[in-house]
């Protein structure tokens, strides 16, 4: 998509198709229209009450005319609480609705109350161009299509940097289409995306770009001594694969860890899944796909950052190796782990990983994974948990996303609750109690991470969506590149 900005007081004709978007405070939009007739329109769309300007809702104004304009009012919602998140969602809508088939131009004239927005612009646009790429990737109609050339038309006034607006232009292109790309393995059926398939998905992507890519195979991951990662793909007949990732944009800096759990589908082994639980479990790679892009757009955009990857990938099925109850893994740090529930596979690899990590002395790590339904109950589908076991870090990460309106809520490692997770056989177990399955799942990795800044973000909620909706699509949701990337970008330049 050809993106372009333009300074404008839209006293000439109008381009012809032009989106404008409105807060529901908003109630003047009869202003962007330069000839009577059309203020006239407008000003009865306001006062019909029929527009409410709700967040995804859009009104068509098409021509009386011959020649004459369409216009298109797209409900941006309250510009308060969290505006920034609200943006994005306005955006997906505006995009989803005009990707409906393939268009030329479309002109979106920007509200100077949304440039008031620190970011606002950013997350709008990012909206509008993800929203260009649906979830049917298997589907034979093509079903959305993006904007050839998108104009965001500004009314010029002294406050504003065309400099710093069209760099927050470009950075949106970059962070849409690498969560795009994130979506996109995400919703890969399970048989085009192996462990070997998706190692070698990511490394062609990646590689060219300047990301070096380090794949393991079985017999590397042996010789490492990875034995969750080991453990949880004995059932499936594909081999599983460990993907090392760095980018070095600037070798001096303190490296960032990221590690991403890479189930590529969960069976939840001999402690098997019901049908209907294991229909989404295509998903459960979600942490190693928003990894893999936040890498993508790091390096497109040049972030002078250094950042280390690891992403244990594996199936997690119930052949005739598979794990049994019972069984004690040794990690590579050392540590054993009796096996009490197969279906609680992600944190057995993420602990090789992690000690892995660890070892290579960064300043600090952070972890993605689907890890718990438990932690989907507590917060629902639209939050992410988040575990830190360090302010600094944990604020870092927070203010990521609040820029990005993707959020978290902190939840705590409780000591206490740890209890259950020991074993009389082994270090410990891969459960613990009834209660508090987010926390103890948090608290088993924190047994990797030798005391290391760490973050630990459980986005099982929010990674996937059931259901298709005005502001979003069905499938893999990308959730957190935007935020990852944001964290980047501010530690790039502080």
């Amino acid at each position: 998509m050809q993106i372009t900005l333009e300074f404008t007081t839209l006293a000439g004709p109008h381009p012809e198709l032009l989106v404008i978007p409105v807060f529901e405070e908003d109630r003047d939009f009869e202003a962007a229209a330069s000839d009577p007739a059309l203020q006239a329109r407008l000003r009865a769309v306001r006062e019909s009450g029929d527009f409410k300007a709700g967040v995804g809702e859009l009104l068509w104004l098409y021509p009386e005319q011959p020649g004459q304009a369409t216009f298109v009012l797209a409900g941006l919602g309250k510009q308060a609480p969290d505006p920034l998140r609200k943006g994005f969602q306005a955006g997906f809508a505006i995009g989803k609705r005009l990707g409906a088939r393939s268009r030329g131009v479309v002109s979106l004239l920007l509200p100077a109350v949304a440039l008031a927005h620190a970011g606002y612009l950013r997350n709008l646009t990012e909206g509008i161009i993800t929203a260009g790429r649906g979830a049917g990737l298997y589907k034979k109609e093509r079903e959305r299509f993006a904007l050839s050339e998108l104009r965001l038309m500004v009314a010029p006034h002294g406050g504003l940097n065309q400099a710093s607006l069209e760099a927050e232009l470009h950075g949106a292109q970059v962070t849409a289409a690498a969560l795009n790309w994130a979506r996109e393995l995400v919703n890969l059926a399970p048989r085009d995306k192996t462990p070997r398939r998706l190692a070698e998905l990511i490394h062609d992507v990646l590689a060219p770009l300047g990301v070096s890519v380090e794949i393991w195979d079985e017999e590397r991951i042996e010789r490492e001594r990875m034995g969750g990662l080991l453990g949880v793909s004995a059932g499936s007949d594909s081999p599983p694969r460990m993907v090392l990732l760095e980018w070095k944009g600037d070798p001096e800096a303190p490296a960032l860890a990221l590690v991403g759990k890479g189930v590529t589908f969960d069976s939840g082994g001999l402690s098997l899944k019901p049908s209907a639980s294991m229909e989404d479990m295509k998903c459960d790679m979600s942490g190693a796909a928003v990894v893999a892009a936040s890498f993508r757009a790091v390096a497109t955009l040049g972030l002078p950052v250094h950042w280390r990857g690891y992403l244990p990938l594996t199936e997690n099925m119930t052949g005739g190796n598979a794990l049994k109850l019972g069984d004690v893994l040794t990690i590579r740090n050392g540590l054993t782990v009796e096996i009490l529930n197969t279906d609680a596979e992600g944190r057995l690899i993420l602990a090789d990983a992690l000690s892995y990590a660890v070892e290579q002395k960064p300043a600090a790590i952070i972890d993605l994974a689907t890890l718990t339904g438990a932690c989907l109950v507590a917060l629902g589908t639209k939050t992410a948990g988040l575990f830190a076991n360090e302010q600094a870090l944990k604020s870092r990460v927070q203010h990521a996303s609040e820029q990005t309106g993707e959020r978290v809520w902190e939840l705590p490692l409780d000591e206490d609750i740890a209890d259950s997770l020991k074993s009389p056989f082994a270090d410990c177990k891969n459960i613990g109690g009834k209660w508090g399955g987010a926390i103890l799942a948090a608290k088993f990795l924190e047994k990797f991470v030798d005391g290391l800044p760490w973050v630990h973000l459980d986005i099982a909620g929010p990674s996937w969506s059931e259901a298709d909706s005005g502001t979003q699509d069905a499938g893999g949701t990308g959730y957190f590149v935007r935020s990852l990337v944001r964290l980047a970008q501010s530690e790039s330049t502080a």
